[in-house]
């Protein structure tokens, strides 16, 4: 099994029986609990304690053990700032088992539950990392199976991500891929170097061939009986930029190129460990983007697995060319759903910056289910728009296609209306521009890699496919 692939014990809840000390939630400026005893009382008070959001009361017992806290849960207004407040908790108290003790608003019990597992997440590959040891009691009422499911998709994500490019390329995803189907029973199959060209995937194999490490095109299949869903997930395993060679800064991050198929993978991993009455198939393209002689040009032009040509004028506009050719393959079985994630252009960032990725659908249904789904569960996402007037900016004349239109307005907009050319058979179809990487540290949040639409997905798929 690879070392990529593996769970947490600490991300998950502390046992319902467990020996656990309250954590009573203080609203800024309300009451102390009734439950404080006079001398706990006059120790909070001592300490300051004003329920501030974030902050950390330890309260003693009368031997000067630890018997309890308080954790401020500050005003509406600032807890609408960011998610997850409650793991900023996690992070401070003392390890042992810890059970909610105040009002928790019942519209935030599952995400703040959640949070408090995601704060347990550290990338320890390379060096050892301080882990917090405080766990919670789930709160009654919550699925705590599912939401430990959850957390380990978000930590499968997050270390895929994580790893740089000389220890996750296309071997190495491939491999990842293969231990998800060995866990849930699911078939793989894959299509790698010249074989691409053989079976009708010339955009992957342009893109990847430059590489020493072989492009490939990866299928994972799963389930026999309920509605088709289908996952595209960008695989770019590291972008140079190709000829269009990006600049040092541009660079820096492209280790998180295949972050799509990371969240793929961890949608898919949901999906199966909560056995979902459906048909998955899930295809990663999978390439790195490197520069060598026979790597493509600005110029070229390729015609496709759908049979559009398309003209490469920048070959750091590599993603959309390798989701492309996986597209379309997936279009061919005409699913009930095709879903496409991908770290595709800055001009999302630029947009919504990075803690809101943008979505993009025809189906007003599916848009209300996904964006409700995503504020239920910590995942927050924003519809955008296949805005038509703009088709004309990806059809360059000399090709069907162009694959990066001059000009920098709407760049995100026209790399999803070059995705929905792609998508002809299937009626319902939905493209995520992510950029899978959090920049600081937050609550629940460890800077690095980060999983972004699977939980938004996942909790609107018995809506939109009628599970």
């Amino acid at each position: 099994m690879s070392d990529l692939f593996r769970f947490r014990p600490e991300m998950r809840f502390a046992p319902a029986d467990a020996a656990a000390r309250p954590l009573h939630l203080v609203e800024a400026g309300a009451d102390l609990p009734a439950a404080l005893t006079p001398a706990q009382r006059a120790f909070a008070a001592a300490q300051g304690f004003t329920g501030a959001l974030g902050s950390l009361c330890l309260l003693p017992d009368e031997t000067g053990a630890i018997v309890a806290a308080l954790f401020g849960y500050g005003d509406a207004r600032k807890r609408a700032r960011a998610r997850f407040q409650l793991a900023a908790a996690a992070a401070k108290l003392p390890a042992g088992a810890w059970a909610l003790a105040g009002p928790l608003p019942a519209e935030v019990q599952k995400s703040e539950a959640l949070g408090w597992l995601l704060e347990a997440y550290r990338y320890d590959r390379y060096g050892t990392q301080s882990v917090p040891e405080a766990r919670l009691v789930a709160p009654a009422g919550l699925d705590a199976g599912r939401l430990e499911i959850m957390a380990e998709a978000e930590a499968l994500a997050r270390d895929l991500v994580n790893t740089p490019a000389n220890d996750l390329g296309p071997d190495e995803l491939e491999a990842a891929v293969r231990d998800l189907a060995a866990r849930h029973g699911a078939e793989v199959a894959v299509i790698s170097g010249e074989d691409l060209l053989a079976q009708g995937y010339p955009l992957i194999h342009a893109v990847g061939r430059a590489s020493a490490r072989a492009p490939r095109l990866i299928e994972l299949r799963w389930g026999e009986t309920g509605p088709d869903l289908a996952l595209v997930g960008k695989g770019v395993c590291f972008d140079t930029g190709g000829l269009n060679l990006k600049t040092g800064a541009y660079m820096a991050l492209m280790k998180k190129d295949m972050g799509g198929a990371a969240n793929q993978l961890a949608l898919a991993h949901m999906i199966m460990a909560l056995k979902l009455p459906l048909r998955l198939r899930l295809l990663i393209p999978a390439v790195e983007n490197a520069v060598a002689g026979n790597a493509m040009r600005p110029g070229d032009i390729y015609t496709s697995r759908k049979g559009l040509t398309v003209e490469v004028n920048d070959t750091d506009a590599e993603g959309r060319l390798i989701l492309a050719d996986a597209l379309a393959a997936a279009d061919e079985e005409a699913p009930d759903l095709i879903l496409c994630m991908a770290t595709l252009t800055g001009a999302a960032r630029v947009a919504l910056g990075a803690d809101l990725p943008p979505f993009y659908t025809d189906d007003d249904d599916l848009a209300a289910a996904l964006t409700a789904s995503g504020a239920r569960n910590g995942d927050p996402l924003w519809r955008m728009p296949f805005w038509a007037p703009y088709e004309g900016q990806i059809e360059p004349g000399i090709a069907d296609l162009d694959n990066c239109p001059p000009g920098s307005m709407a760049g995100s907009i026209t790399a999803a209306l070059f995705l929905r050319r792609f998508v002809t058979e299937t009626e319902r179809f939905v493209h995520f521009d992510l950029y899978a990487w959090q920049p600081t540290a937050a609550p629940g949040r460890s800077k690095g890699g980060l999983g972004q639409g699977g939980r938004a997905v996942l909790g609107a798929l018995s809506e939109v496919l009628g599970l």
